[in-house]
C-alpha cells in the first residue's frame, strides 16, 4: 500500500511531494485529500476538515486501506500492484510473515480475493512499455531496488518457478533486456527459460550474472554503485 497507489484507484493525481484526490469520507467534487508516504506508512490528511479516522474507515470500506493482517492472521509486509498498460490495478502480490507470497485482485464489493488473477502482466507494466532498456530480475523487492538506482526494471509474479508467458514476452518486444539471475541453481535456470523466450524479439539481449551478491539488492547493499553497474552491461556480450 502506497500513497501513489490509493490516490490513482481514487483518480487522484500527484501534486508536489504529495497525491490529491477526492476524500471519500464526504461528497468531495474538489479533490481535498492528501496523501503522502513517510517511513514506510501512508499518512491522510482532509482539509475539508474529515478526522483522519473517518477517511482511513472510508478508505478500508473501499478495499484501499491495507489491513495489517492477511490470511490465517499472518502479518503483512509488503504488498506489491500489478497494473494493466493504463495503470488500473489488476491484482498484488503480498509478502507475509512468517516469509510466504500470497496474490489476491480486487473484488466487486471492495473486498479482497485471495485468488491468482487469470490476466497476468508483468510487474511496473506501463514503466516497461515507456522504457527503451529493461532489466528484469527474481521478485518485486529486486526490481524496487533497481527503480531507486534509476533503472527501469520487472518481474513476473510467482518467483523462479512461475510460468513465463507469451504476454511478457510482447511486453519486452523491441527493447534491450539485461537479465540478472539470483545465484542459485532456480535462478540460473529462469533466467535461461526467459532468454530462450526473449531471443529474437527483443533488440538486445544480455545476461548479467552478479557472482558476489545472492541477487541485485545484495550487490547494491554491499557498497555497489549504479555506474559499476552500468560499466558491467557494458561489458557483457550481447546474445545474438
Amino acid at each position: 500500500m502506497t500513497a501513489e497507489s490509493i490516490a490513482k484507484r481514487l483518480a487522484g493525481h500527484r501534486s508536489g511531494a504529495c497525491w490529491m484526490a477526492c476524500c471519500p469520507s464526504h461528497d468531495d467534487r474538489n479533490p481535498s485529500l492528501s496523501l503522502r508516504d513517510a517511513e514506510g506508512k501512508v499518512l491522510v490528511h482532509c482539509h475539508a476538515g474529515c478526522s483522519q479516522e473517518v477517511v482511513i474507515d472510508a478508505l478500508r470500506n473501499r478495499g484501499l486501506w491495507e489491513s495489517a493482517v492477511g490470511p490465517q492472521g499472518r502479518r503483512i509486509v509488503a504488498t506489491y500492484d500489478y497494473t494493466d498498460e493504463s495503470g488500473e490495478l489488476l491484482y498484488q502480490i503480498v509478502r507475509l510473515a512468517p516469509k510466504d507470497f500470497r496474490q489476491r485482485r480486487p473484488g466487486p464489493d471492495g473486498d479482497w480475493i485471495w485468488k491468482k488473477s487469470r490476466q497476468q502482466v508483468l510487474y511496473r507494466l506501463p514503466e516497461v512499455l515507456e522504457a527503451p532498456i529493461v532489466f528484469v530480475v527474481e521478485g518485486e523487492k529486486d526490481v524496487e531496488t533497481l527503480r531507486g538506482h534509476g533503472f527501469a526494471a520487472t518481474t513476473n509474479a510467482g518467483g523462479a518457478n512461475a510460468a513465463w508467458l507469451p504476454c511478457f514476452t510482447e511486453a519486452l518486444r523491441g527493447r534491450e533486456v539485461i537479465l540478472i539471475p539470483d545465484n542459485d541453481p532456480p535462478g540460473r535456470s529462469r533466467v535461461v527459460t526467459i532468454a530462450r523466450a526473449i531471443l529474437g524479439t527483443v533488440a538486445r539481449l544480455i545476461v548479467l550474472e552478479l557472482e558476489d551478491a545472492k541477487d541485485v539488492t545484495d550487490w547494491f547493499e554491499r557498497g555497489h554503485s549504479e555506474l559499476e553497474l552500468i560499466n558491467l552491461v557494458e561489458g557483457q556480450e550481447v546474445m545474438p
